[in-house]
């Protein structure tokens, strides 16, 4: 009956379509084949989406393509004022968006809301931003050539967004897109579509022109191939695991398209004994339990000093066993879902694996009494960093914590992973800090803060976590061509062109 009354009120917005969008157009698959999109929190079935794949995906691509050539040439002034009204709408159906994130994703509502906040934020920066899209004037070493740098729009996107995040992702990918001039076509989990229709929605109605924006779901493996191969596409920008994130940079090198990747985590979050016990709790929960775990920059393993061990196991257990578990509507709740039942199997299969090792549950450890998809939030103490529960992206409310004696083996335990997306670090001391911060082989450091995350930072990882930046300055430069022109001047024309420049 909840999910109704939501529906019923998402519908009386506007804010509820259930077909794809190709060129301005709200569509069904051409075979009208569906695909149902339900709540983790309950089972209950949310609505049908059109199970779309390889001919949609290739209208939507010249869809956006035939866009390209309009939406290019408009002024950055023009862009920006649209990308402003888009992010006012947004904050308008604020409360809306955040019920349709909690419906078909499953986390709290409080997160959502944040998400919403979170997401709208990469639409107003890149407004501001698409005015800022500078070249340079080089100087030249030939007295009858001037030579520029401009930077141009690098052409039709493909953005592949996954489940976790269904709106932020896309506006985190859409917002610098849109404002360098470039027109999109997204892909949306399966299991969060919904999110990615309501957000195009608002862009239709904020004057971003048809075909700017395309959304097209269902058959994952035929919708990236036709991304991949068309030559159309010119960059792929993909949020997701390091495994399919490895075979799209692979089939990507066939058009030889630009290509951004933010893949997977596993994140070290590293407690000294010398740290503030109330702040080191205070941001490990929030950097495992936060999304019930289910964000690639989430703690993957718990780093913690001799010292400090037995103090904050007994202060971090008694803070975990109070979070309360339940639909992500209800009041109080902290912790929602998994978005599936495979998920819950994969967090099932490393504790074990975990404890049949040696390793031993503090707290949690099974699945939670309501059923579904949820999960009891879990300690694992006397973890060894060879377990697969530290080897692995956890993706779930489980808290590996292994003990550790100086800061040079806690360094080598951090660094010792594929992964280098975020770590975190809490300690009083300034110069263990900064000696940590510059070995750790990570894109993100957080020192005593877990929540770091922010529109004007540059969002990325070394290793295998991935390729670019995503927000700030730095993530326009994956969505522009720089192209150098040189000028040459005979017979005076360079001193005509001065003059006329003053």
């Amino acid at each position: 009956m909840e999910t109704e009354s939501i529906v019923a009120r998402l519908k009386s917005c506007g804010l509820f379509p259930t077909k794809g969008l190709v060129g301005g157009k709200w569509i069904d698959a051409y075979d009208g084949n569906t695909i149902e999109v339900t709540n983790p929190a309950n089972g209950e079935v949310i609505a049908s989406v059109p199970f779309m794949g390889e001919r949609e995906t290739q209208d939507a691509i010249s869809s956006a393509y035939d866009a390209l050539s309009h939406w290019s040439k408009l002024t950055a002034n023009d862009r920006s004022s649209r990308l402003r009204k888009w992010y006012n709408l947004v904050m308008k159906h604020k409360e809306e968006l955040a019920q349709l994130i909690t419906l078909e994703q499953g986390k709290p509502l409080k997160e959502a809301t944040a998400e919403v906040v979170y997401g709208a934020s990469y639409i107003e920066f890149f407004a501001e931003e698409a005015k800022r899209v500078n070249g340079d004037i080089l100087p030249s070493p030939s007295p009858n050539r001037r030579l520029f740098v401009l930077k141009q729009p690098v052409g039709v996107v493909g953005a592949i967004t996954p489940w976790n995040f269904p709106f932020a992702m896309i506006t985190r990918k859409v917002g610098p897109a849109l404002a360098c001039g470039c027109t999109v076509v997204i892909k949306p989990s399966e299991l969060t579509p919904l999110s990615a229709l309501a957000v195009a929605e608002l862009a239709l109605q904020s004057g971003i022109p048809p075909g700017v924006l395309n959304v097209v779901m269902g058959d994952a493996p035929n919708i990236g191939n036709a991304l991949l191969e068309s030559p159309q596409v010119r960059k792929l920008t993909f949020t997701g695991s390091t495994a399919v994130g490895k075979k799209l940079m692979a089939a990507a090198a066939q058009t030889v398209k630009k290509v951004s990747l933010e893949l997977g985590g596993n994140a070290p979050c590293i407690i000294f004994d010398d740290a503030d016990l109330e702040v080191a709790l205070k941001g490990s929960m929030a950097t495992k339990f936060l999304y019930t775990g289910q964000a690639c920059i989430c703690t993957n393993r718990l780093l913690v000093q001799e010292g400090i061990y037995e103090k904050f196991i007994n202060a971090f257990t008694n803070a975990v066993q109070n979070l309360k578990v339940g639909n992500g509507f209800t009041e109080g709740v902290a912790q929602g879902p998994l978005i599936n039942e495979a998920a819950v199997q994969k967090v099932e299969s490393l504790v074990q694996d975990a404890v049949s090792k040696g390793a031993k549950v503090v707290v949690g450890g099974k699945r939670h009494d309501l059923g579904f998809t949820f999960y009891e939030p879990t300690i694992i103490s006397d973890v060894k960093n060879d377990m697969l529960i530290a080897r692995q992206e956890i993706f779930g409310p489980v808290a590996p914590v292994i003990k550790f004696k100086t800061e040079e083996e806690a360094i080598q335990i951090a660094n010792d992973t594929d992964s280098g997306l975020a770590a975190y670090l809490f300690t009083n001391s300034i110069q263990c800090s900064w000696r940590v911060t510059e070995a750790l082989e990570y894109g993100i450091v957080g020192v005593n803060d877990g929540m770091f995350s922010s529109e004007v930072a540059p969002f990325g990882g070394f290793k295998q976590s991935g390729l670019g930046r995503e927000g700030s300055k730095y993530g326009l430069d994956e969505y522009l061509e720089v192209n150098q022109v040189c000028l040459y001047g005979k017979h005076g024309l360079i001193y005509v062109w001065r003059v006329n420049m003053l």
